[in-house]
């Protein structure tokens, strides 16, 4: 890893826990957090910069700490505090320009990591059955943090190619769980009900907080014998789990509402507050979206501690028990599936008398 390492969005719980557990690498000299305001918990011995990216100055931040890596993981879809969809989208995509501009700069930057995420591949009805990292997209996301993705990635390869002397490596996220996660899935499946679109039950994937931080490790620092960690990565627990098999895990009743109708209840959700029920997650609930991380194995050289289920559970097990125990809604269900292949067979033993 190199020696001074500047770390951006570090008032969010994932920045701040990526940044205490690379000041124990033995090759880092010095941390660099920022943000644009302070953060709630510790950062341990880093020297914290309140900075707003989307601002020039950040190219002063980088000079006057002879900053060599850069990880940027200040890509979200989530306001911080008080701060909206325009704030998020502004420091997005103006943020990361502006990042980039100052890294375009700097002589001595080495290395450059992105926190991208799964949804630029978008969710469409006649999506691949798997997602690899150069499968182009059905339908390109049309708004919110997706399509701020898109373009973040679209200006970090115009960097690439403008600073070939770069290490550049982007690593596309699935949904990421856990026991502190904070994102708008984490949010919808933490309510009471879950609202789903009727006749659908999409599969997802789930990466855990905790082999987020390890491949941003490997990531940040030089590339280990046979390894490559410049380029493009998938990042995502084995296995899928669909939604209805999450809502019985969790003990949580779903709602079928139909496909028309969920838009509302989506609005009805961000305007009380309950959840960011956005349009481009009732796609991600409408046909769901699975990736292939075969290049994040056998390239970049990491394989994910937990599988999808194992991520689901830790964060399952963090938001207590919902409404139905989910011993007793697996057992109901099994019971109804016993029944109507019982049903069934029965049926069809009459029908060929």
């Amino acid at each position: 890893m190199g020696k001074v390492v500047l770390v951006t969005g570090v008032a969010r719980q994932l920045g701040g826990r990526f940044v205490r557990r690379i000041q124990r690498d033995p090759e880092v000299e010095r941390v660099v957090a920022v943000d644009a305001v302070a953060p709630e918990h510790g950062l341990g011995g880093a020297d914290f910069v309140r900075a707003d990216i989307r601002q020039p100055a950040i190219a002063k931040v980088l000079a006057e700490h002879d900053v060599d890596t850069v990880v940027h993981m200040d890509v979200t879809g989530t306001p911080l505090g008080a701060g909206g969809r325009t704030s998020v989208k502004e420091t997005n995509v103006i943020g990361t320009m502006q990042l980039l501009g100052a890294c375009q700069k700097s002589p001595r930057i080495k290395r450059l990591v992105v926190k991208s995420s799964t949804s630029v591949y978008g969710s469409a009805p006649r999506d691949p059955a798997v997602f690899t990292e150069t499968t182009p997209p059905k339908s390109l996301p049309s708004g919110g943090f997706a399509k701020d993705a898109v373009e973040v990635e679209g200006y970090v390869r115009g960097f690439a190619r403008r600073r070939p002397d770069v290490a550049v490596c982007v690593l596309r996220f699935a949904n990421i769980l856990g026991p502190s996660a904070d994102s708008p899935l984490a949010e919808y499946l933490s309510l009471p009900l879950l609202p789903t679109v009727f006749g659908y039950d999409p599969r997802l994937q789930f990466v855990h907080e905790d082999d987020v931080i390890d491949v941003l490790r490997i990531a940040s620092r030089e590339p280990r014998r046979a390894t490559l960690n410049s380029g493009t990565f998938n990042v995502a627990g084995d296995g899928v789990l669909t939604l209805s098999q999450c809502a019985r895990r969790l003990g949580r009743p779903t709602v079928p509402v139909l496909l028309p109708a969920v838009t509302w209840v989506g609005q009805a959700l961000r305007t009380v507050g309950m959840t960011d029920f956005s349009p481009e997650q009732i796609r991600l609930l409408t046909h769901g979206r699975v990736v292939s991380t075969v290049q994040l194995r056998e390239t970049l050289g990491f394989t994910p501690r937990f599988t999808t289920a194992e991520t689901f559970a830790d964060f399952a097990r963090s938001r207590g028990p919902g409404l139905l125990p989910p011993e007793t809604l697996a057992g109901a269900v099994d019971r109804v599936a016993a029944r109507l292949t019982t049903s069934t067979s029965t049926t069809s033993t009459r029908e060929r008398a």
